[in-house]
């Protein structure tokens, strides 16, 4: 309760400060909410302790199937607001193709790269509540991040200096806001963890987890035997001040200012009190990733390793900095130095699976939550397509998708079959030997099949995202974008315009129409949103934030 006063009297103070300075004007109206976030969630962390991974009880170890053959340890490895073209083998990679991935590039030429691949939804959290239910976030009111109000409201209340358009704060949805600690992936659903725990499997997450804050939504109670994840969804790579950190700050982004001033520097494990990591937090993870791997390696598991890499604020190591001396540019030099850095974190991870005798017989799944973000700065982050994180632009939701699995797949087949996040647990399942729940409506597929007729694109698929009235349909080749903020229709033949260059909206009227029915079809059999939508800002479709916006660009309002 003192800590809630003192937020509030923090707050009422700044605010009468700036009324009376005649200074309330919308950026600085941001400002205090921001500060008033940044008391919210910043809190002391205890240093760092030794974390424990359990070896598991003997009589587990030696859990068979009935042909006598262990079933596929899973490691599922996820990068945040990685840009389709920050690794070399789609778009060309950063600078000019002058930052190589290998490691990454290594899953898809050792394995499977599914080339038409989908994010869930266009930001973190939906798209990772894809991932872990292989159902449409809509389905059970997932359908917005979680975020504490007053940084809702500062969104609500920015104005960057190249925004050509307000941002927008819904006042009026308050009285259906939910606090921030109840936001979260409902009890009820069934996770990719809770599935591979009912086959045997130990389940394992280090790293992001953005499903929800307060401990009652925390992974390790999600069906995660153990959990290493951060105390916010936000976290500083190290602190600021840190000797061995190059830092790059964004001056124009209000989510960038809210990542260094609410950022924790903390991790929990199974629910612990906050402590500080050892180091560089992708460094780190990967270190207990390897140790989590040594310590279940005698029986099936499966491992969740979630980066927050590339995702802001913009930290990379001095080494890794050094290394990049040729990128001129400030901000693109520490963006590429943390890809650099999570392409060997994850080389390091592969190298562990081949040290333990445990390479044949792991399935590998490495993808991205969303694609590349525009408040990054960096033009050429998604090339070659259109759209943002935050925009259902190709830009936005095309992601990797490799899985490598040495003992069942082939090496280097390209499956033709436009794919999704929630494909991931139906296959994950099926490599299991597990059953999908038979009590909800499941959306994604089993992918192995893919894997035998690599050219097949099979029947035509339809898929579906939305954010509140941003709405889209994917049907075969044609892809259909309905706004309201602009009140505006975007339609392609992705197969004769994958880049999205040519609106066909006035040209196609039948199909156009018939679109939008089945995407109102689809909408009616959806969950309403467990929380509102608060704040929405515009999104310019072919520019960074960094740039300005003019009246001829196009975009598209995003909310949280």
């Amino acid at each position: 309760m003192g800590k809630k006063i003192a937020i509030l009297f923090g707050l009422i103070i700044a605010a009468l400060m700036l009324v009376v300075g005649g200074l309330y004007v919308k950026g600085g109206a941001a400002e205090v909410l921001l500060w008033g976030v940044k008391i919210f969630l910043r809190q002391e962390h205890a240093p760092n302790r030794e974390v424990n991974w359990a070896v598991p009880h003997d009589a587990a170890m030696d859990r068979q199937t009935g042909s006598g053959n262990k079933p596929p340890n899973v490691v599922l490895i996820v990068a945040d607001d990685l840009g389709y073209n920050d690794i070399t083998l789609n778009g060309g990679g950063l600078a000019k193709g002058t930052v190589p991935t290998p490691f990454i590039n290594s899953l898809a030429q050792q394995g499977a790269n599914f080339e038409t691949s989908y994010s869930g939804n266009a930001t973190c959290a939906p798209s990772r509540a894809a991932i872990m239910t292989g159902r449409y976030p809509t389905r059970f009111g997932f359908e917005f991040t979680p975020t504490p109000k007053d940084f809702m409201k500062a969104i609500g209340h920015y104005k960057g200096p190249h925004q050509l358009y307000d941002a927008i704060y819904h006042a009026e949805r308050e009285k259906d806001l939910i606090p921030y600690e109840t936001m979260g992936l409902p009890r009820t659903e069934i996770t990719l963890a809770k599935l591979l725990k009912g086959q045997g499997y130990r389940t394992l997450h280090v790293g992001k987890w953005h499903l929800g804050d307060a401990p009652e939504f925390r992974s390790h109670v999600h069906g995660f035997d153990e959990a290493l994840s951060f105390q916010h969804a936000s976290s500083l790579y190290l602190p600021e001040n840190d000797p061995h950190v190059v830092n790059a700050k964004q001056s124009f982004d209000i989510i960038d200012k809210f990542q260094w001033a609410a950022g924790s520097f903390g991790m929990h494990f199974n629910g612990s009190e906050p402590f500080k990591p050892k180091r560089y937090v992708t460094d780190y993870l990967t270190d207990e990733a390897e140790k989590a791997i040594e310590a279940n390696r005698k029986q099936p598991f499966f491992l969740y390793l979630a980066y927050t890499a590339p995702h802001t604020p913009l930290q990379a190591t001095q080494e890794d900095y050094d290394a990049l001396a040729h990128i001129e540019d400030h901000t693109l030099r520490v963006y590429a130095a943390m890809v650099r850095n999570l392409d060997r974190n994850i080389g390091r991870v592969l190298q562990t699976l081949r040290d333990k005798g445990l390479d044949d017989n792991t399935l590998v799944i490495f993808t991205s939550d969303n694609g590349g973000a525009h408040y990054v700065g960096l033009q050429d982050l998604n090339k070659p397509y259109r759209g943002w994180k935050a925009t259902f632009f190709e830009g936005g939701i095309r992601v990797p998708l490799f899985m490598r699995w040495p003992a069942a797949i082939p090496k280097g087949v390209k499956p033709q079959v436009p794919v999704n996040h929630m494909d991931i647990f139906a296959t994950v399942a099926a490599a299991a030997g597990a059953k999908l729940p038979d009590d909800r409506p499941m959306d994604g597929i089993n992918l192995l099949p893919q894997l035998k007729k690599p050219s097949d694109k099979g029947p035509a698929r339809t898929l579906f995202w939305r954010t509140d009235t941003y709405r889209v349909i994917r049907q075969g080749d044609w892809k259909l974008q309905v706004a309201q903020n602009p009140k505006k229709d975007w339609l392609f033949n992705l197969a004769t315009d994958p880049t999205e260059q040519h609106n066909l909206a006035t040209q196609e009227p039948e199909r156009l129409t018939r679109m939008k029915k089945e995407l109102e079809a689809f909408n009616a059999t959806q969950m309403k949103p467990r929380w509102p939508l608060m704040a929405e800002a515009a999104i310019a479709i072919d520019k960074t934030l960094r740039e300005p916006m003019l009246p001829t660009d196009e975009y598209v309002f995003y909310g949280n």
